[in-house]
């Protein structure tokens, strides 16, 4: 029996490149935002504590795609994650994409970085930050004690 090796390495190298996904960087940045910034107030922006991560994924299924990943999207949603943040400063913007061929596959955008925090806006928004837990105690009526 004569073998095709062409076509056996084609057919072979063809289901792990399919198999396969792939995960990159985009860039590298130093401070970027969707929000509106008041550049003549930086000097009272504060820089967080924790890094804060956002994320859009979009499925594929079969050859389906349900929409296209957007990292502007991603990008909000790092930066509404913490109470009075309008920027990410010192982060990245990754890609990471796989398919396995007429059965799933992910389209997903990853946004990390520390979020650059209003002071003014952070405490416009009510925000008390005691521990990881807080409690109110209502009345009969509904009302806070």
């Amino acid at each position: 029996m004569k073998v095709n090796f062409r076509l056996l390495t084609t057919i072979v190298l063809a289901v792990i490149l399919c198999l396969a996904g792939c995960n990159y960087r985009i860039m590298n940045f130093t401070i970027i935002s969707s929000k509106t910034i008041d550049w003549s107030k930086i000097n009272t922006y504060e820089i967080g504590h924790k890094r804060t991560m956002g994320f859009d994924k979009k499925l594929i299924i079969y050859v389906i795609p349900f929409g296209l990943a957007d990292a502007n999207l991603a990008l909000d949603r790092a930066i509404e994650a913490v109470p009075g943040a309008i920027a990410l400063v010192d982060g990245y913007l990754m890609r990471r994409f796989f398919y396995i061929p007429y059965i799933y596959g992910e389209n997903t955008y990853i946004i990390e970085g520390t979020p650059l925090i209003d002071p003014a806006l952070a405490s416009s928004q009510g925000v008390v930050e005691l521990h990881d837990f807080s409690y109110c105690i209502l009345n009969n009526a509904g009302d806070v004690i």
